[in-house]
């Protein structure tokens, strides 16, 4: 069986919503990043809000504690194996932005609709209730600059 998830995506969106019915974009509306799922079983991802304050030094080592925290809030990366099964996908993370995620498999829920794709997290917890994140992404296409 041919894998569908492999290759690059493009952020279309994510957002979350909890029991309460209340929904929110953790990133912004405009949020921006990419998955991409490697022919030799690897997922990385990266998304970000569009609009990110930059440091006040161009030195990666080197930034205060409030420039850190709004760099590491306005961002999620991970990356690791990832497991394919018909309906589902499990990211098993060794790498994460966010500390707790490493040596825990995320569970996702795969929709596939052509160049489209939505993975979603049923009982995550967000702003301390258990709600269900849906990110949605396409099939990323290379833009020729010639």
């Amino acid at each position: 069986m041919t894998n569908p998830l492999i290759g690059t995506w493009n952020l279309v969106g994510w957002y979350n919503e909890l029991a309460n019915g209340e929904k929110f974009f953790p990133l912004g509306e405009d949020a921006t990043g990419y998955i991409s799922y490697s022919a030799d079983g690897f997922v990385f991802v990266n998304i970000a809000a569009r609009v990110r304050t930059s440091y006040a030094v161009d030195d990666l080592f080197s930034g205060s504690v409030e420039e850190d925290s709004a760099a590491l809030k306005s961002q999620l990366s991970y990356a690791g194996p990832f497991t394919y099964r018909e309906g589902e996908v499990v990211h098993h993370v060794t790498a994460s932005s966010h500390p707790n995620w490493v040596g825990t498999e995320q569970v996702r829920k795969v929709r596939l609709d052509g160049d489209k794709l939505e993975l979603s997290a049923a009982g995550t917890l967000m702003r301390g209730q258990v709600g269900t994140a849906y990110v949605l992404w396409e099939k990323a296409r290379r833009q020729n600059k010639n």
